[in-house]
């Protein structure tokens, strides 16, 4: 029962609550460590954190930075590409100018061929016509001078009078001509 008794005079003791010289040499072995890790480690820990933090805020300034030269290289793009659009659009419009100037020019030149080609045509039907009639007079004079020859029954050679019976005589035809029209 002893042992009981004794159990039962340690019993009215707190066992949650620690004897005091425990509980003061804990103490300040606790402040010692604490002062301890504040004086060696918190130095180490500040500066670790301010390096962190310079660098997200350097991080984040170049971010910034990196951003603005990219929108100013978006810039230079589009104003790049604006420039080529617009010089694309004056060259198609150059390029259209100059074939409407072409076609104009080939129209000219046909024409001119044309109106030469045609020129050239009734020049040549002109002196045709006249050879044919030069022909036609000589041919028609020699038949009528026979023809006449043989009517009256005398020679009509006599070139002189030959021409001028052929000239009158075509003469009057044409002057028939005329006022049939």
């Amino acid at each position: 029962m002893s042992h009981l008794l004794i159990l039962a005079a340690e019993e009215k003791e707190n066992p949650l609550i620690p004897p005091i010289p425990e509980l003061v040499i804990g103490l300040l072995a606790f402040v010692i460590v604490f002062g301890f890790l504040a004086w060696k480690l918190l130095p180490n820990i500040n500066k670790v954190l301010e390096q962190r933090r310079e660098a997200i805020e350097g991080g984040i300034e170049k971010a910034e930075a990196a951003q603005t030269e990219a929108q100013s290289v978006l810039e230079q793009y589009k104003a790049q590409l604006a420039e080529a659009r617009h010089e694309a659009a004056r060259l198609r419009q150059e390029a259209q100018e100059q074939g409407a100037t072409l076609i104009a020019e080939m129209r000219a030149e046909g024409q001119r061929q044309r109106d030469e080609i045609v020129a050239a045509g009734h020049t040549q039907i002109e002196a045709d016509r006249k050879a044919a009639a030069q022909s036609l007079r000589q041919d028609v004079g020699t038949l009528a001078t026979d023809l006449a020859g043989k009517l009256v029954g005398e020679s009509l050679e006599d070139h002189a009078r030959q021409s001028r019976v052929i000239d009158r005589f075509l003469s009057e035809l044409e002057e028939k001509a005329e006022a049939a029209r």
